[in-house]
């Protein structure tokens, strides 16, 4: 083999090396892009979700405000009809024999020591007075109907009552009133779901000022089946 020509295989192996090199550098400096690109995007998937996440929390604290100060100037309205007991007068003491209440739904008085569970409870069928009057003492609203309630004033109070803690619903046939409001010494009785009375009770009175055991349990009580 003459110099010519081994000088001429030689210059061909640089080249394939070179070329070799410029690949893996441009593979190199590709991969580099590519990972600082999903680096990046996955930066601004991360702080969007971070912004949004912040975004939706300062709504609902907003929201929650809100509620809060409407549900503080409802309770501050005067209830129209609302009657009132001393409770004093009345007892609270944890009692197994019969209790014959003065007013019929009761609203205070000497109860069983268990309480029916208030925890949003709708109950399609009459309850006990005993137990039900210990749910009040822990401050919940009891609402009861007649049959002369309409299906639809039903529908919606069950719904008001089923998503609000320390609150509890039956029907209640002794009563005077098509639709009564209780609350520990407190009741008002009303025609229609829609009147704003209702919303003024619960608001006043679902661990209200008036509620002797605020904060006591509204489950592992009586479930009424």
């Amino acid at each position: 083999m003459s110099f010519d020509r081994r000088t001429r295989i030689e210059q061909m192996r640089n080249a394939d090396r070179a070329r070799d090199r410029r690949n893996r550098v441009l593979a190199i400096s590709l991969s580099v892009l590519v990972v600082a690109g999903l680096v990046g995007f996955g930066s601004y998937l991360v702080l969007d979700k971070s912004e949004a996440s912040e975004t939706k929390h300062t709504a609902e604290a907003e929201d929650a405000k809100a509620s809060a100060a409407e549900q503080k100037k409802l309770a501050a309205e005067p209830i129209e009809g609302l009657k009132t007991w001393d409770t004093e007068k009345l007892g609270r003491d944890h009692v197994t024999t019969t209790v014959t209440y003065p007013m019929k739904p009761p609203v205070g008085g000497d109860h069983n020591p268990v309480w029916m569970n208030c925890d949003g409870e709708v109950y399609k069928k009459a309850i006990p007075d005993m137990n039900a009057v210990h749910s009040l003492e822990h401050g919940s609203v009891w609402v009861t109907y007649t049959d002369k309630a309409s299906d639809a004033d039903v529908a919606k109070l069950a719904e008001r009552v089923g998503r609000t803690p320390y609150s509890l619903m039956s029907p209640y046939q002794d009563q005077a009133g098509t639709i009564t409001l209780s609350a520990w010494g407190n009741q008002v009785s009303v025609d229609s779901a829609d009147d704003r009375r209702v919303d003024r009770f619960f608001a006043k009175f679902v661990q209200g000022s008036q509620t002797p055991e605020p904060g006591a349990a509204c489950t592992g009580g009586l479930d009424g089946q």
